[in-house]
């Protein structure tokens, strides 16, 4: 049985502001893709039985640089849609909305077409992913390139807990991290592990 890789796209200009970028296609920075192409050592000892990748440049990129190859589109990794709270920091929308969570509050609607979604929608998201790669972990590892948030749902969604219990792992740009088993039981093998 393979293991679950997850790797977070490098930093761009809104994840180093704290910006929430959901549907907006920032490349990534100079940094960014530093860190995208450090991570090929940890990638390149592996054998994949698939990868995905979430449709949105930053994500596909850091693949590429990580020297991932054969990655197919995934539509379910794209981001949390942030709504109307796209290319907005948490602090600002505190101004507002005083004690607001993403977590538990979710997100007003945006522009057209960028409904925002709640915890649920975007758990429902991460299990049809799972449920996909599921069928594909007894080939060997898949690896998964995405965001943040989508990646921390996913990560909640795999242990067994609520998707708003992503609120429990911090997941740091241009990092892998490992879901495996242990006695029959999904774990976390690694963590925001760097070169």
């Amino acid at each position: 049985m393979g293991d679950l890789l997850l790797v977070r796209h490098g930093e761009t200009e809104w994840s180093l502001s704290g910006q929430h970028t959901s549907f907006t296609d920032l490349p990534l920075t100079a940094h960014g893709e530093g860190q995208a192409k450090s991570l090929a050592p940890l990638l390149s000892q592996r054998t994949y039985a698939r990868v995905l990748t979430s449709p949105l440049g930053r994500a596909t990129r850091t693949a590429e640089l990580a020297g991932i190859t054969g990655a197919s589109v995934e539509p379910d990794l794209h981001e949390w849609d942030y709504g109307a709270y796209e290319g907005v920091t948490t602090v600002d929308i505190h101004r507002t909305r005083p004690g607001w969570d993403l977590w538990t509050d979710g997100v007003p609607p945006g522009p057209d077409g960028h409904p925002g979604e709640t915890p649920e929608q975007i758990g429902r998201r991460a299990d049809r992913v799972l449920s996909r790669v599921d069928a594909l972990l007894p080939g060997g590892d898949v690896v998964l390139v995405a965001h943040g948030h989508v990646l921390r749902v996913l990560t909640a969604r795999r242990l067994g807990l609520a998707p708003a219990d992503g609120r429990l792992f911090q997941l740091a740009t241009g990092t892998v991290s490992r879901l495996s088993t242990e006695h029959g039981r999904p774990v976390i093998a690694e963590w925001n592990t760097r070169p």
